[in-house]
């Protein structure tokens, strides 16, 4: 007679959600707060990062804490190399959980994969505009909100990470082995990320499931899965036609105006009256099961896809006009977002502040673009091309200069397996009470890409706090508190589920 195998102790849901409530209110939250009060710019807006030490600052505090949790069978370092040049690369906060069987005896997962979780700790700049009584390094918690720089993206992905792991441990269930990978450079596209992986790729292990914990939700409802991720091209495009500047009353009429001839330029590239960009190198095919998703995903979301944005009124007194997004059509405004296209002008030099301008033709004009790609579009191809497009055949002969500044492809999540699909339906309606929602996001996260390639047999939770309103980058930046409890608590479960 066959010997009986032991059932898998029952996950309760209740007891998973009340263990993260109480790690994330005990906790997590203050040393948020602390995190949030250190303005730890990527190196890319803080060219002197490594002599300030604001980044090295972040990452051991959260390593302190890790430390601190005193997770059993957990290790843990900082993990630091240079470059070719012998200078530091910004650093990675590492962590390893073997695999384990349940108290009752159940084995661990059959598969012997790995899961990979994955955060960074590295913000944007502090950017204007923030609410009077908030700013972007003094946290503050208002309705529910944590609000300040970075919390929300991606400063809370590593204490959420250890909390579901404790919570899994709580309960006794069996649970994969389980790997963190922490970095420091994502806001700057990621660029010492790779070396990261490389070196470390015989310790990630077969992984089976990557956990990424810096993307967006479209409500604050039910889980969501992030199933594509755009690229982006970035660079300063310079349009000189001076060496000084010269008094507009004399040069005007035949000096050609740097910004007239830099209007020319960006109208090779985008349609200025629909927002298109014009070269069919920048787009690609939508997949058909992207463009279901994006219907059903209409349907939950509706209006409130262009609605949640803070747009701007004219009409102060009732506050009933407002401006006009590209389209109103629930399906086409998602896939404006995620699978087109999209030039944006971030920053701009060669222009004095309005109380100093005098009437001066200036000596040039300085755009920093943005331009965000489909998921399918090589980004690298998509520098040169730009560079070539805006630098040849310049008008009046001026000295048209685009400096690429960076480039990450896109990502587009591959096939769901059942177990997955069950794991995340389970999950959203044991946390939320609903159905886990799919969408696409319309920023980068580098990592993924890499990952889909070393590891393509991979499941990929693509999942984030960044719901409607929450405005990382921006001003008034905030982590939803609850959302964050029921997401970690959501992780927690479908990584219990792995086979």
């Amino acid at each position: 007679m066959n010997a009986r195998l032991p059932q898998p102790l029952p996950l309760e849901p209740g007891a998973l959600q009340a263990h993260v409530d109480t790690a994330w209110r005990e906790r997590i939250v203050p040393a948020l707060v602390d995190y949030i009060a250190v303005p730890a710019k990527s190196p890319a807006f803080d060219a002197d990062w490594a002599a300030h030490g604001l980044l090295e600052r972040v990452l051991q505090s959260a390593a302190d804490w890790v430390a601190a949790q005193k997770v059993p069978g957990l290790s843990l370092e900082v993990i630091r190399l240079n470059d070719a040049r012998g200078k530091p690369r910004t650093p990675v906060l590492f962590f390893e959980l073997p695999a384990s069987a349940g108290r009752d005896g159940t084995p661990a997962p059959a598969s012997g994969q790995t899961v990979l979780m994955y955060g960074h700790l590295d913000k944007q700049p502090e950017f204007t505009g923030w609410r009077s009584d908030l700013g972007p390094w003094t946290p503050k918690i208002d309705d529910g909100k944590l609000y300040g720089r970075g919390g929300a993206d991606d400063g809370y992905a590593v204490y959420a990470s250890i909390a579901a792991i404790q919570a899994l441990q709580a309960q006794g269930v069996a649970h994969p082995r389980i790997v963190g990978l922490i970095e420091t450079c994502e806001e700057s596209g990621s660029g010492d990320l790779l070396p990261y992986v490389d070196a470390l790729r015989p310790r990630l292990g077969d992984v089976g499931l990557v956990i990424c914990l810096d993307s967006g939700a479209g409500n604050y409802d039910q889980l969501w899965l992030t199933t594509s991720l755009r690229g982006m091209a970035s660079g300063v495009l310079k349009v000189e036609i001076l060496t000084e500047g010269i008094h507009s009353g004399d040069a005007s009429g035949l000096v050609p105006s740097s910004f007239r001839i830099m209007r020319q330029v960006l109208d090779r590239l985008e349609d200025s009256a629909t927002g298109r960009l014009l070269p069919a190198s920048f787009h690609c095919e939508v997949p058909a099961e992207r463009i279901e998703q994006a219907r059903a995903t209409a349907a939950i979301l509706g209006e409130e896809i262009y609605k949640r944005f803070p747009w701007a009124h004219h009409d102060c007194g009732g506050s009933t006009l407002f401006a006009l997004p590209t389209t109103t059509d629930p399906v086409e405004a998602l896939l404006n977002r995620t699978w087109r296209p999209t030039l944006s002008v971030t920053g701009a030099e060669g222009f004095p502040a309005l109380k100093d301008a005098g009437n001066v033709l200036r000596p040039y004009t300085a755009f920093k673009l943005s331009l965000r790609l489909p998921p399918l579009v090589d980004a690298a191809a998509a520098v040169q091309q730009l560079k070539a497009l805006l630098e040849d055949n310049a008008p009046y002969q001026a000295k048209v200069t685009f400096a690429g500044e960076g480039a990450a492809s896109g990502w587009n999540a591959p096939a769901t397996t059942p177990w997955f699909e069950q794991a995340l339906q389970d999950a959203s309606q044991a946390h939320f009470g609903a159905a886990c929602g799919t969408i696409g996001q319309g920023g980068t996260i580098p990592l993924m890409n890499m990952l889909s390639q070393g590891f393509p047999s991979a499941q990929m939770m693509v999942c984030g706090v960044l719901g409607p309103k929450s405005n990382a980058h921006g001003p008034n930046e905030f982590l939803h508190l609850d959302y964050a409890r029921r997401l970690t608590a959501s992780v927690a479960q479908v990584i219990a589920r792995m086979p």
